[in-house]
C-alpha cells in the first residue's frame, strides 16, 4: 500500500501549462523538493516513512516534511 500523494509538478492543467512552469528556476521551493528527495527518511529516524498494510494510507512523508521546511522558513 503506498501513501496519498499529490498530483505531479509535471501534469498539464486546465491551461496549456505545467505547474511547474510557474516556479522559477531560482525558487528556494526546488532546492527544498531535490533536498528532501536524497533524504533516506527512514535512516535520519522517521519511523512512520514506510507506509502500514492495513488502513487508510497516509500522506507521503516526504510531502509533509517539504510543507513543514517550507513553513518554517518563512
Amino acid at each position: 500500500m503506498s501513501s496519498i500523494s499529490g498530483m505531479s509538478r509535471d501534469q498539464i492543467v486546465l491551461f496549456p501549462e505545467a505547474i511547474d512552469d510557474d516556479i522559477s528556476q531560482e525558487n528556494s521551493v526546488r532546492f527544498i523538493d531535490a533536498f528532501v528527495e536524497e533524504i533516506n527518511l527512514s535512516k535520519q529516524g522517521f519511523k512512520k516513512s514506510i507506509p502500514a498494510k492495513t488502513g487508510r494510507p497516509a500522506y507521503d512523508p516526504r510531502a509533509l516534511l517539504k510543507l513543514y521546511i517550507l513553513r518554517i522558513q518563512k
